[in-house]
């Protein structure tokens, strides 16, 4: 199988944020190949505001999943690390959102790539810029 170039956004604010991202990249571990690994960026909650201020990172991976399989496999994980998405863009113990997948385009009900909103948040990109030069434009 193809190995594709992935980079997946990584966020926590609730509970020990810098072990839900060790917990989140060993889970990865175990279904793509992590190739870079950005550092981590302490940001503030961006829309529902009544929150504890963020951990994000980004990382390059290499994985041989289909988009909608990679997607189902980092909502497995969230699931199993006690994600509950109960409040838009409220405190979560773990997100982890495909930001590229290669070259890909996809529309989907459930997958949209490249994340529709990545280009406009810093806690996003400033990470990503650290691992690739693909966005240094933007």
């Amino acid at each position: 199988m193809k190995e594709n170039k992935v980079f997946i956004g990584i966020g926590t604010n609730v509970g020990d944020r810098r072990q839900n991202i060790e917990n989140a990249l060993f889970e990865i571990g175990k279904i793509a190949s992590i190739k870079k690994k950005s550092s981590i960026h302490e940001t503030k909650p961006v829309g529902y505001k009544d929150q504890g201020d963020f951990f994000n990172m980004a990382i390059g991976i290499e994985t041989d999943l289909k988009p909608i399989d990679l997607i189902i496999k980092l909502q497995e994980i969230e699931h199993k690390m006690g994600r509950v998405r109960d409040i838009k863009n409220g405190p979560r113990i773990i997100d982890l959102d495909i930001l590229t997948y290669g070259n890909e385009i996809i529309n989907e009900p459930d997958l949209i790539i490249p994340h529709p909103r990545m280009f406009e948040r810093d806690f996003v990109m400033k990470p990503l810029k650290e691992i690739t030069d693909d966005f240094n434009n933007r």
